[in-house]
């Protein structure tokens, strides 16, 4: 399975390394976000490898919603399990949950359209930053704390008309921040594709915390560092 090298598996639990999710984040997400970097003081595991886990091990539903309760930090021991309140979870062995999922309809757990479907929409929500992210904060005039930028991932959810998806692949519809003081929301919606076939739409919500007036310049430079981490990661993988 393509998740393999992305966590390990002992018994019932999941773990997964700081290496892994970095790797995740950059190979699959092409997501260079500091925060996902083995090593970084602040560091938590990709919301999208504990979606792209949930679906691997409860498959793909029509209707799904995620909802993000907490970060999860390095080989913290993971159970992913059905709940007699109908939500899927993953928890940890004191029972915090970090991630709640509702599902309904009908459930494919073929592994070749839920791999699709998982790598459609992972590549999609790679794209956050800059390419959305950054024209919505210089139309609103604010942006993320340059020293301590901090996207967290909320929660989203999805609806399909059906399951046998072979190359799905998301397009953004619309896009909005609403600003609340040093907190912004942030939600995309989108459309979900299959071999040029609308089958399906979702939304998803960002939150961007320490909110200060734009900086051309220090947007600029974030940017850059984005682009060029993004090279010198391709350069040599």
């Amino acid at each position: 399975m393509f998740l393999d090298p992305y966590h390990t598996r002992t018994g019932s639990h999941i773990c997964i390394s700081a290496q892994q999710a970095s790797d995740f984040a950059k190979r699959v997400a092409g997501d260079f976000n500091p925060i996902h970097d083995a090593g970084a003081r602040r560091f938590c595991v990709p919301g999208d490898l504990l979606f792209a886990l949930v679906l691997d091990h409860f498959g793909l539903s029509r209707h799904m919603d995620f909802h993000f309760k907490s970060m999860v930090g390095e080989g913290t021991p993971l159970t992913l399990q059905a709940h007699d309140d109908g939500l899927l979870a993953v928890s940890d062995d004191e029972g915090k949950r970090y991630l709640e999922v509702s599902h309904r309809g009908e459930t494919t757990r073929d592994a070749a359209a839920v791999e699709a479907f998982t790598r459609g929409y992972v590549a999609f929500s790679g794209k956050n930053f800059p390419h959305v992210l950054k024209p919505l904060l210089e139309a609103q005039g604010v942006m993320f704390n340059p020293r301590r930028p901090l996207v967290i991932y909320d929660s989203m959810g999805f609806s399909l008309e059906r399951l046998d998806l072979r190359a799905p692949e998301l397009q953004l519809v619309d896009s909005t921040l609403e600003v609340n003081g040093k907190r912004g929301d942030v939600r995309l919606e989108f459309s979900i594709l299959d071999a040029g076939e609308v089958v399906g739409s979702g939304s998803k919500k960002l939150v961007v915390s320490g909110l200060c007036d734009y900086d051309a310049a220090a947007m600029e430079a974030i940017v850059a560092e984005f682009y060029r981490l993004k090279a010198a990661y391709e350069a040599g993988h």
